[in-house]
C-alpha cells in the first residue's frame, strides 16, 4: 500500500503535539499470497482494507515524540496478522518543522517475525 494518509499529533514539540499534521504512510507486506489465489480466497491472505484502518488508527492515536516510534507501532500492527512473515514501513512527516527547505522527511524500517 502506498500514500496511506491520517492526522495525527506526533513530534517533539508542542506545536506538532497540538495542531497536528497529515502523515503519509507506505507497506511492504511479505507474505505467501499462493494459498490464497490457489483458491481465490480473501480468508488466505491478508485484507488489505482492514490493515489501511488499522494503520490509521495507529497515526490518528496516541502521540508519540519520534517517527521511528510510530513506524515501528505500525509494524507490529501489521505483523498481528498471521500470514504477514514480514513489513517494510515508510512513515513520511512532509510538514515536519525543519527552517530550510525541503520535499520530505521518512523514516523506513524492516521488522518480521522472530
Amino acid at each position: 500500500m502506498r500514500g496511506l494518509k491520517a492526522r495525527g499529533h506526533h513530534g517533539v514539540f508542542p506545536k506538532e503535539r497540538e495542531e497536528g499534521q497529515t502523515f503519509i504512510v507506505d507497506l511492504v507486506l511479505g507474505l505467501d499470497t499462493r494459498p490464497a489465489a490457489a483458491d481465490d480466497d480473501l480468508t488466505k491472505t491478508v485484507h488489505y482494507g482492514i490493515v489501511a484502518e488499522e494503520v490509521v488508527a495507529v497515526v490518528q492515536g496516541e502521540p508519540v515524540d519520534l517517527i521511528e516510534t510510530l513506524a515501528e507501532h505500525i509494524a507490529q500492527v501489521c505483523l498481528k496478522h498471521d500470514v504477514v512473515r514480514e513489513v517494510e514501513v515508510c512513515v513520511h512527516k512532509p510538514d515536519a518543522p525543519i527552517t530550510v527547505p525541503f520535499d520530505d522527511v521518512t523514516v523506513t524500517i524492516t521488522r518480521s517475525r522472530a
